[in-house]
């Protein structure tokens, strides 16, 4: 039997404040405590920055990939944590060694598999890498802040 945990989007939007139109992960799961997790973005054309991101030749932004593993790993900690309803926040620091390897298009499965580096007090450090269909389309390190409640 498994110990690893799951984060629903019920639970997710209990531990991260993010909101539509930029809650940007659907589920997490295989959560391992704070040591690693993996999020699900069901990319969809109805997401609005399809209208501008291409009109005629829609591609999900590298920032909003970043972003969505950045919230993988929020909710990784926050559930680790537990940190749901407790006005848990957490602020970008530092996006390193970030690379874009394919396009992110409506349809596509987004998986986001995040690894803890360093972590442990407010300053807590990442790698992310976000695959479709096993084939990668983003690498990145990301530092962020902990602003853990009292």
């Amino acid at each position: 039997m498994s110990d690893l945990q799951t984060a629903d989007i019920d639970l997710i939007q209990r531990i991260i404040p993010h909101r539509y139109p930029f809650l940007l992960v659907d589920r997490v799961r295989d959560i391992d405590g704070t040591q690693s997790a993996v999020g699900i973005k069901n990319v969809t054309f109805n997401e609005p920055h399809f209208q501008g991101h291409f009109p005629g030749a829609p591609i999900m932004p590298g920032v909003t990939i970043v972003e969505a593993m950045a919230q993988t790993a929020a909710v990784m900690v926050g559930v680790a944590q537990d940190l749901a309803d407790k006005d848990f926040l957490v602020y970008f620091m530092g996006i390193e060694s970030c690379k874009f390897r394919r396009k992110v298009v409506p349809g596509d499965v987004l998986e986001m598999s995040v690894t803890t580096k360093r972590g442990g007090g407010k300053v807590w450090k990442f790698a992310g890498r976000a695959t479709v269909d096993g084939e990668l389309a983003c690498e990145a390190e990301f530092t962020a802040m902990m602003d853990m409640p009292k």
